[in-house]
């Protein structure tokens, strides 16, 4: 199969797997960290293939909903590539891009690294910023019944990478704990730029919200 043939056989793959996803999570999620992805390899020498497989199988089968279990959607990325004779090599560089790319509390220490995942790691932290990391924010908290915001229960910055995932914090604490420290980690200079006007969107939205919450607009 040519590069083409196998990214469009991804495609495929990855829409009709994620059907029914939650909404920050699903199909459209993929489709803009792939175009994220395509955005800031244009600056960046890296293998495209590795970076289209890797952004679009990154959440094929995300640990937050697969009982924390990090190792689901690696094994079903390489199951997948492997039925298309993908070369050994490029499947588990995507593996390794999979099981990296989480923030995971940010205590928590790489094991891989590669240009490949400095890319798809970027254009997924993308995602997590500006009107659309709001916008998935709120929709993955209303998924999981948390409230909006509890003045009484203050954001835990030293979380651990399992309390990080079992919290069932507010969903105004997630922007402390993780959003807007995201901005500093980007991996690389495109990225790095286009986070400053989403980083600077999500303190506008904060800021405005802490007014409308006591009545002051």
């Amino acid at each position: 199969m040519t590069e083409e043939e196998i990214i469009n056989a991804t495609v495929h793959f990855v829409k009709a797997t994620l059907q029914g996803a939650e909404g920050g999570h699903d199909w459209f999620h993929i489709e803009r960290v792939w175009k994220n992805a395509n955005t800031i390899a244009k600056t960046e020498n890296v293998n495209g293939l590795v970076v289209a497989l890797g952004a679009l199988l990154h959440d094929i089968a995300d640990a937050k909903f697969n009982n924390g279990d990090e190792e689901i959607g690696p094994a079903m990325a390489s199951r997948f590539l492997h039925s298309l004779a993908v070369p050994e090599a490029t499947i588990e560089h995507v593996e390794n891009i999979i099981r990296n790319i989480s923030f995971k509390g940010g205590h928590f220490t790489q094991i891989f690294t590669s240009p490949e995942l400095d890319v798809v790691q970027d254009a997924d932290r993308l995602d997590a910023l500006g009107a659309i990391g709001i916008a998935r924010a709120f929709n993955y908290g209303g998924f999981k019944n948390r409230e909006l915001y509890n003045p009484s229960v203050a954001p835990d910055l030293h979380m651990t990478k399992e309390t990080y995932k079992t919290t069932t914090a507010p969903t105004i604490n997630h922007f402390y704990e993780k959003l807007l420290l995201l901005k500093d980690k980007m991996n690389t200079g495109t990225g790095r730029q286009m986070a400053e006007e989403r980083h600077a969107f999500m303190e506008t939205f904060l800021a405005q919200f802490y007014l409308e919450w006591e009545g002051d607009k």
